[in-house]
């Protein structure tokens, strides 16, 4: 089914398969966008907040693990309607919506205006350009026509390279862009569509999780991709999925893997793995997780990251879990992009 390509075109009607291809070349064209944007200078900063929600916040959830051990200055991501009470004029709020008109993000920046906190906005337009414009703030604009949850590249790196402009981030990110650019190109070559399934991993893995519940782990700076992959499982192949994180969930969670075994043989538990980042404890506890799961699991999988750098590991992992997420689409006969049920939410939301 998987090699079918008029099959996968007659189910992805919407093209979430091209759009997830076009990742290498948004990092590429991010950068572009972002040297011919007109940035403010901003000179005394204390923290950062990246507000946004879905695929934007997604994108400041990244952020915030890359550099949890490399920027001084904190970050913290925001998905509410206000912001925190420290927030003032010390604070570099970046406001992500791939839309523009996400409203949680729309009224976070009202507040961050109110707080006289620096702004920065980065949308495809709509009315978070429109309140940049009229209130003289920073404004990237990347292109339109994409689900944001396919558009991470255009957010992920935009908000990168806008913190690499106005010098927030020190550090030279060249090669660590270079490298993840080599192995998400290289990736994509090796899991894109027209790649037989007997040669594509993403197409296998998918197959995998056919009727199962996928609970996925992360750990360190692969915390925020096992966020990623669930939540591109609940949209894109439109199934329940879980993610915990190691080390938290071995004071909670394998509790209730080691008490339920009718309930846990509907799940494929999912590991991040990593040699070259593990702690002699960390994969200790990665062993004893994957030898109780292979008790009570329906199925247990350890996923091996390729990469030098720690962006290149991130975004290998990331566009994995995108690929896997969208042939499972198609194995379900499901279109990837359409989310029904967020649109209802917005319509009713509309009325109030």
């Amino acid at each position: 089914m998987l090699d079918d390509l008029n099959l996968i075109s007659e189910i992805d009607k919407s093209g979430m398969l091209v759009k997830l291809a076009s990742f290498p070349e948004q990092i590429k064209e991010s950068k572009k966008i972002v040297e011919s944007s007109q940035l403010d200078s901003f000179f005394k900063i204390d923290n950062i907040i990246i507000s946004g929600m879905g695929g934007s916040a997604i994108s400041g959830d990244i952020i915030k693990s890359l550099f949890r051990d490399r920027l001084e200055i904190p970050i913290f991501v925001n998905r509410q309607y206000d912001l925190p009470k420290w927030a003032n004029k010390n604070t570099l709020l970046i406001s992500q919506s791939y839309s523009g008109n996400t409203e949680e993000t729309l009224s976070a920046f009202k507040h961050g205006y109110q707080k006289r906190c620096k702004i920065i906005g980065i949308s495809s337009g709509g009315k978070l350009q429109e309140f940049c414009e009229k209130r003289n703030v920073s404004h990237i604009k990347i292109p339109n026509d994409y689900p944001p949850r396919a558009a991470t590249g255009y957010m992920l790196f935009s908000c990168l390279y806008a913190m690499k402009k106005i010098r927030i981030i020190k550090i030279d990110l060249e090669a660590e862009i270079n490298e993840t650019i080599s192995i998400i190109d290289d990736f994509r070559n090796h899991n894109k569509k027209e790649v037989l399934e007997k040669d594509n991993l993403s197409k296998q893995f998918a197959k995998k999780l056919i009727n199962t519940i996928p609970q996925v782990y992360g750990f360190d700076f692969f915390s925020p991709i096992a966020k990623r992959w669930c939540t591109q499982f609940n949209e894109n192949s439109k199934i329940i999925c879980r993610y915990d994180e190691v080390t938290e969930c071995n004071h909670n969670d394998i509790v209730g893997w080691s008490m339920n075994p009718e309930e846990t043989k509907k799940f494929t538990c999912i590991l991040f793995r990593d040699n070259e980042t593990e702690t002699i404890y960390l994969s200790k506890r990665l062993d004893f997780m994957k030898k109780l799961f292979e008790s009570v699991a329906g199925n247990v999988f350890e996923l091996n990251i390729k990469g030098k750098k720690r962006l290149a590991k991130m975004m290998y992992a990331m566009y994995l879990g995108d690929y896997i997420s969208c042939y499972l689409a198609i194995l379900r006969k499901t279109d990837p992009t359409p989310v029904a049920i967020i649109n209802e939410l917005k319509e009713e939301l509309s009325k109030i």
